[in-house]
């Protein structure tokens, strides 16, 4: 399987504090209809068969239901929405763009309550609008697969957020280490936690999930911080991706993760996992160090 993520607008109805498209909202344009058929008929050719339609929020774009129908016309099995999941909550849009096309919907869930929730987003009453979107979602039969960004405000939160997922019924849920670029960048001296200081919550939420037989997984945690659970890391299981992003093509996503985005350090090659490990966000030890990290040596 391979997969296409467009960013069909950069505007966005929250202002979260960890986002990394940071001020892209006020550097870049959204895509024109024209200009999103132009790209997923490109990825068509270059034998794409999922989309990822995302931003910003691409909820918001006058035009993302014509371009989910267009993405259907081609053929692409997996049409997905990946958004913060505010305009979920208006029913008779989830059936609009179920009926266009979209078959998975993404929505982001970052505390098991408002007051956690809402002060990530810096917007007031986007939780109840996400929890009800995602009850909307499956009433309508769909597909669900929650991100929860790892910060230092929920991180104690996890399991009590994938209690609540596990309630609601999603069909995934991912824990996404804090990626320190954009805005996160900007609050880093406040948003960053350790990552061992976050390992039990993630175990214990991972686990919850575990038990009620739901996918689960986490992303961008090394291997040596999740022995164990090394079936859940999602670097594993995700698809080649080309991404249309604000300054152009991105062809191999997974590259940039390994040479550009991510980071090792000598001593990994003596772990075990080096191979398949793409180690933290660059930007990790740079603020806390590599003492975190070792090496899971061959028995």
């Amino acid at each position: 399987m391979s997969r296409v993520d467009i960013k069909i607008i950069f505007n966005c109805n929250n202002c979260c504090a960890f986002c990394v498209q940071g001020d892209k909202r006020f550097k870049y344009q959204g895509r024109d209809l024209d200009d999103i058929k132009e790209a997923l008929a490109s990825a068509k050719k270059d034998s794409c068969d999922e989309v990822v339609f995302t931003g910003g929020e691409p909820t918001i774009h006058p035009e993302l239901i014509r371009a989910v129908e267009y993405a259907k016309s081609l053929g692409f099995k997996v049409i997905q929405i990946q958004s913060n999941g505010r305009m979920f909550a208006y029913k008779d849009f989830c059936q609009k763009i179920i009926n266009a096309g979209a078959n998975e919907f993404s929505p982001a869930l970052h505390g098991s309550t408002t007051e956690i929730h809402d002060q990530l987003t810096c917007s007031p009453g986007s939780w109840q609008q996400v929890v009800s979107g995602i009850k909307n979602l499956k009433s309508l039969g769909a597909h669900v697969l929650t991100n929860t960004v790892i910060t230092t405000k929920n991180y104690q939160d996890l399991p009590s957020i994938a209690n609540l997922l596990v309630e609601l019924n999603v069909d995934q849920f991912q824990f996404a280490y804090v990626h320190i670029i954009g805005s996160a960048a900007k609050n880093k001296e406040w948003i960053v936690p350790r990552k061992t200081d976050v390992m039990p919550f993630v175990k214990r939420g991972l686990d919850i999930g575990i038990r009620a037989n739901k996918r689960v997984m986490t992303e961008a945690i090394p291997y040596c911080l999740m022995q164990g659970y090394g079936y859940y890391i999602a670097e594993k299981q995700i698809p080649e991706t080309q991404i249309y992003d604000g300054d152009g093509l991105l062809k191999n996503y997974k590259e940039y993760r390994t040479i550009r985005g991510k980071v090792k350090r000598e001593e990994c090659k003596k772990c075990k996992f080096f191979n398949d490990c793409e180690g933290p966000w660059k930007e990790y030890p740079e603020i806390y160090g590599w003492d975190e990290f070792n090496p899971v040596i061959k028995e």
